[in-house]
């Protein structure tokens, strides 16, 4: 009877739990195993299962990388004190590993990587060239004389190089993506679990509401600075907050992005203040979340309130992303 009440169970798409041995008798799983299964459903104790009707198929992301300017419009030295090119290494290096785990565990996703060079050297440009051989990662050169007459004249180069590849970033993005778009820049350090746990939280979040939504990787400092309401969601494996400001690393979808092409485009025309202005815009009427933990950390300043996310290892993690040259 036992197993023909399992069979009947699974038929009609139920899952049984037992938590007197902690197993799902219906999943063949103990029940601190994972339970969620990619674009069908997500299963979080003791919540219970979501549907999956937000499904991910493929994921297009674009990284912008300087690997010479210390931190853009500040004269300030970023944690550690190194030169710019080994916090760009390190960021890459922890993107790819995250795009190798969300792999090992959901093959069928696409994954494509664009890298939008501004201006490297030849030696920086092979040091990246050697750490991303073999992982369907391109680097394309920022096209500045493209926007000389689209962006506004700036009060130096690197502020304008900055709107342009950010600009171009977008394009790249409207023009090639086709399901998630994740933006990123080169000075972030990813959790491995990061992607997987962007992936599964945004099927079962905008599932859950029944519409796309905006993602940001980091918890940054700056969100506690005031007394802004928040929402807190329940993702995958961590819980997740509702924000109305991103800095220019964030997940979106290509419908949003086709949606709100005018706040993208207008926000790379001039150097705004805050510099986000356009993208902060579209929180008013979009819901935009971050993790509670965070999943990404910003390498700026240990000073600044963009920067370093609360309550995480910084120094593990910087460590565990060195490359031996």
């Amino acid at each position: 009877m036992k197993k023909f009440f399992i069979k009947i169970c699974k038929f009609f798409g139920y899952e049984i739990l037992d938590q007197n041995n902690f197993s799902s008798p219906t999943m063949g799983k103990e029940l601190n195993e994972e339970l969620s299964i990619l674009n069908e459903k997500s299963i979080v104790l003791p919540l219970g299962e979501v549907k999956i009707t937000k499904k991910v198929k493929s994921i297009l992301i674009i990284l912008r990388m300087n690997t010479d300017i210390q931190i853009w419009d500040q004269n300030r030295k970023r944690l550690f004190e190194y030169p710019k090119i080994e916090y760009t290494k390190r960021s890459i290096n922890s993107l790819i590993k995250s795009i190798n785990f969300l792999k090992s565990k959901h093959s069928n996703i696409n994954v494509k990587t664009i890298i939008v060079d501004d201006n490297s050297s030849i030696g920086n440009l092979n040091i990246i060239k050697k750490l991303i051989d073999g992982n369907n990662i391109e680097i394309i050169n920022l096209d500045i004389l493209k926007y000389q007459n689209i962006i506004s004249k700036q009060k130096n180069k690197e502020t304008f190089a900055n709107l342009a590849s950010l600009l171009q970033s977008f394009e790249i993005g409207k023009n090639t993506g086709k399901d998630l778009i994740y933006f990123i820049e080169d000075d972030y350090l990813h959790f491995e679990t990061m992607l997987e746990e962007m992936v599964s939280s945004y099927e079962r979040i905008a599932s859950q509401i029944n519409k796309d939504i905006f993602m940001c990787p980091s918890d940054y400092p700056y969100l506690y600075m005031d007394n802004t309401k928040t929402n807190v969601l329940i993702g995958n494996k961590r819980h997740w907050r509702t924000i109305d400001k991103t800095l220019c690393t964030f997940l979106t979808t290509k419908n949003l992005l086709d949606r709100y092409w005018d706040n993208f485009y207008k926000n790379c025309l001039e150097r705004h203040d805050p510099f986000e202005k356009y993208l902060n815009e579209i929180y008013s009427k979009e819901i935009c979340i971050s993790p509670l933990k965070s999943l990404s950390l910003h390498l700026t300043n240990i000073n600044s309130s963009y920067g370093l996310s609360p309550f995480i290892d910084y120094k593990k993690l910087w460590e565990e992303n060195k490359i031996n040259d």
